[in-house]
């Protein structure tokens, strides 16, 4: 059976924090350890590289965003998720490697498989087993959003960019990823995702 690391995913506004947070805490009311991360970020130079990335005072070039996500996220599997799977925790992360495939991949145009590459060596094989995709138009999704950041704020167009690079990675991929409609009411989002969940493991 594969490791239990779970990826939430989806367009800004979409839900992920809270799901993953609600979803974790029923796990937890059952026995499990659950070990929760966030993209970018989640360790010490994750955090420092998460203020560069969605700053508004900086702007990289698509192809220094790139790396920087990838460079936080090899620090991540390295540092928490790798140790915390190994050590028989269930790992929740809000964003994973399947944001930067769809954001700078799709979004920012450098292509899929080049951004996939790019990531591959340093996770060392530490890849979600089951993403969580919570689909929603993006419109309402940045309507949703609490506060915006830097990525967060480049428009509908852009969000719709990246919603067509989740969706065909999803579809490359049917036995990792699990789409919900994350229009529902959030108790509907939650049962939903941890039916899946609970499917699985």
């Amino acid at each position: 059976m594969s490791l239990p690391y779970i990826a939430f995913e989806g367009i800004e506004g979409a839900g992920k924090s809270t799901v993953a947070e609600r979803v974790g805490e029923r796990l937890e009311a059952e026995g499990r350890r659950v070990v929760r991360v966030r993209e970018p970020g989640g360790t010490a130079v994750g955090e420092r590289i998460r203020a560069i990335l969605l700053g508004h005072d900086l702007l990289p070039d698509p192809w220094t965003e790139a790396l920087l996500f990838a460079a936080a996220r090899a620090q991540l599997a390295a540092e928490v998720v790798g140790p915390a799977l190994a050590s028989g925790a269930w790992v929740l992360s809000d964003r994973s490697v399947y944001s930067s495939l769809a954001y700078q991949g799709a979004g920012r145009g450098l292509g899929i498989d080049t951004v996939r590459g790019v990531n591959e060596p340093g996770l060392l094989g530490v890849w979600p087993s089951l993403v969580i995709l919570l689909n929603v138009d993006p419109t309402e999704g940045l309507h949703r959003q609490d506060v915006g950041d830097r990525i967060g704020d480049e428009g509908a167009d852009f969000q719709r960019s990246v919603a067509d690079g989740f969706i065909a990675t999803a579809a490359s991929e049917p036995d990792r990823f699990v789409i919900i409609d994350a229009g529902d009411q959030l108790d509907s989002v939650v049962a939903a995702a941890y039916r899946e969940i609970r499917s699985r493991w």
